[in-house]
């Protein structure tokens, strides 16, 4: 999946290293927990040769997670449990897994919100596997971090994602989306990213080329008003204004904050 991700290619790697890229394929399981484990590996060894790394894309939760040290479990998960105790949810109402959860584990539900169905879920399938026991604390990322967000001109980006969408099925999306269905079934959770389901339709005669370029684009735009909204919740953020100043804030902020 690389043209619809919008990866980086060979000649920006051979510039700048990269990682965390090609880590695993479109029907393996990847989780923010795995994430973490990645990220942090390549941090340790960004660190050891006294270089500065730089944590861009993916989402909110995945940059809080690294950034802020925000615990994530790697067990109690177990995806059939999950979906025993969803389809209680849905037929039995919320309150006989409210009262499940606290005869199972006092103290994991005396810390959640027992009127949010998607914790006492969570919560309640986690205590299964594991018993009574807390997630672990924060730990806190154990480096200096400085939050950059680039500021941009609501009309101006509408545009640029617009020509993003169009840029990307005319390098060649529809064929890298007609390998991938060779491969893997449709129906795989990244194929519900921006671009490939658009691909997908295309190429099933379910849309055009111009329709789908449009749907990818409003998408888009809806996804990016999202991560606005997220962003704007995240302390610390220095916002950087348009122009060609911008680069030249980001570093006088990084150096400030590493002393230099």
């Amino acid at each position: 999946m690389d043209i619809g991700t919008a990866k980086v290619g060979p000649d920006e790697r051979a510039r700048v290293p990269h990682h965390g890229l090609d880590l695993v394929d479109p029907d393996e399981p990847f989780s923010v927990a795995d994430f973490k484990i990645h990220a942090l590996e390549a941090l340790r060894g960004i660190a050891h040769r006294e270089r500065v790394a730089i944590l861009a894309g993916g989402t909110g939760l995945y940059l809080r997670t690294v950034a802020r040290g925000v615990p994530v479990e790697v067990g109690g998960h177990d995806p059939e449990l999950r979906a025993v105790l969803e389809e209680r949810l849905a037929t039995h109402g919320l309150a006989s897994l409210v009262a499940e959860l606290r005869d199972r584990a006092p103290t994991v539900s005396a810390t959640i919100d027992l009127a949010n169905p998607r914790r006492v879920v969570r919560a309640l399938e986690r205590a299964t596997i594991l018993g009574d026991v807390l997630p672990p604390a924060p730990t806190g990322y154990p480096a200096p971090v400085v939050w950059l967000g680039t500021a941009t001109d609501p009309v101006r980006h509408a545009t640029a994602i617009t020509d993003r969408a169009r840029e990307q099925f005319v390098s060649g999306l529809l064929d890298e989306a007609a390998g991938l269905l060779e491969r893997y079934p449709p129906d795989l959770r990244p194929f519900g990213a921006m671009g490939y389901r658009e691909a997908f339709d295309v190429l099933a005669g379910r849309a055009t080329l111009e329709q789908a370029i449009a749907t990818d684009a409003q998408r888009t735009r809806a996804y990016a008003k999202r991560q606005m909204t997220w962003f704007r919740s995240e302390p610390d953020i220095h916002w950087l204004s348009p122009g060609p100043s911008r680069s030249d804030d980001a570093l006088r902020l990084v150096r400030a904050s590493l002393g230099v």
